[in-house]
């Protein structure tokens, strides 16, 4: 695909180079929504300690998907991050049970749950749709071992990761 760069990281000897090129990816986003992305990922990683996080930068979303494998499609949730806003996806949410009424949309099979703060992550109803998401897997997840970071696609051309100051806003702060 025109504009479509891809790049895969397969090897465990050389795993500082997907930490470094995913933290380059993390840096191009406001510091509150990196922390909070960052966070993400580490709560979903003390859950899932050996599945394959499948990154892509593409041009709407910075996604890492959780897998049991390396293929895509075996994947049941994903951490996702654009300009102002991280949210997790739940493949298959639209069969999951949500008692609270948490998750949103409206598609056929995915439903996504905005993060506010990382201490949603600790609530005990994310969690729960956390673990419906796991067990709801059509394949487990490795019982033991470390899962590993996979850069799967990286755009070439993309979104903002940050949303510009109106004019009009910063006018207004230095006029105080």
């Amino acid at each position: 695909m025109p504009g479509r760069v891809a790049s895969r990281s397969r090897t465990t000897t050389g795993a500082a180079a997907p930490e470094r090129q995913l933290r380059s990816f993390i840096a191009k986003f406001a510091p509150a929504d990196q922390r909070l992305f960052r966070a993400a990922r580490a709560a979903v990683r003390r859950r899932l300690p050996t599945a394959t996080e499948l990154v892509y930068d593409n041009y709407n979303f910075l996604v890492i998907g959780y897998s049991p494998t390396e293929r895509p499609s075996d994947g049941i949730l994903s951490v996702v991050a654009r300009a102002n806003r991280v949210a997790i996806c739940l493949f298959h949410g639209a069969r999951l049970p949500d008692p609270g009424g948490l998750l949103m949309g409206a598609g056929k099979q995915v439903r996504f749950l905005t993060l506010e703060s990382a201490a949603a992550l600790g609530r005990p109803d994310v969690g729960a749709l956390l673990q419906a998401a796991i067990e709801h897997s059509k394949k487990p997840f490795p019982a033991s071992g470390r899962g590993r970071l996979v850069i799967r696609a990286v755009s070439a051309k993309q979104r903002p990761r940050q949303r510009p100051v109106p004019k009009g806003r910063l006018a207004k702060k230095t006029a105080r």
